[in-house]
């Protein structure tokens, strides 16, 4: 039997910030939302793309925290820096290829989507997955997305030589096995 699975297409999205407002009532945030919301080319277009923490198999931020505040749970959900151990360096908002984690400056804490762990525990979807009208962000079984979409999910990602494997899947065209991303890509031409 399949269980539930995140699934992000930025194909998706409509820009109505509706995760944004949503992921601000998790408990686990204080009223913060910890989506990632921006535009995908804003030279050349208005698309936008919300994008959540995509939970490494092998998450750098807890590589690079020297206070080892920063978890993986045994179900693959990489949490916030533990309140009382973070020293707010911010060398997990450095060092994640996804640029996710967000360094609050009042708390002195990273914090970062955690898949709203108070739901998704009890088997309940998160906040923002709840409320996207266009399922850009979606929470669900793999079998029901194989059925209902054109796109095929991948959770291989390529940042030039690093290979990054996540719990969270990003949709993209069929028989794509992974996404490469490389900063030169998002350079504007002529740009001074």
């Amino acid at each position: 039997m399949f269980g539930n699975e995140f699934y992000v297409d930025p194909s998706r999205c409509i820009g109505c910030k509706s995760c944004m407002s949503a992921c601000e009532e998790c408990e686990t945030h204080r009223g913060k939302s910890m989506i990632n919301f921006d535009f995908i080319d804003r030279k050349e277009t208005i698309a936008t793309a919300a994008y959540v923490c995509f939970h490494c198999d092998d998450p750098t931020c807890a590589q690079v925290c020297p206070a080892d505040a920063i978890k993986k749970g045994i179900d693959g959900i990489v949490h916030s820096a533990i309140e009382s151990r973070c020293i707010g360096c911010s060398n997990c908002v450095l060092a994640c290829p996804f640029g996710i984690p967000k360094m609050q400056v009042a708390q002195e804490q990273m914090m970062k989507c955690d898949m709203c762990y108070d739901r998704t525990s009890i088997d309940l979807k998160p906040m923002c997955a709840t409320v996207c009208p266009s399922q850009a962000l979606t929470y669900g079984r793999p079998d029901a997305i194989a059925r209902d979409r054109r796109e095929t999910p991948t959770n291989v990602f390529h940042f030039g030589e690093q290979r990054v494997k996540t719990k969270v899947f990003m949709m993209v065209p069929v028989d794509t096995l992974s996404v490469s991303v490389d900063v030169v890509d998002y350079m504007w031409e002529g740009r001074s």
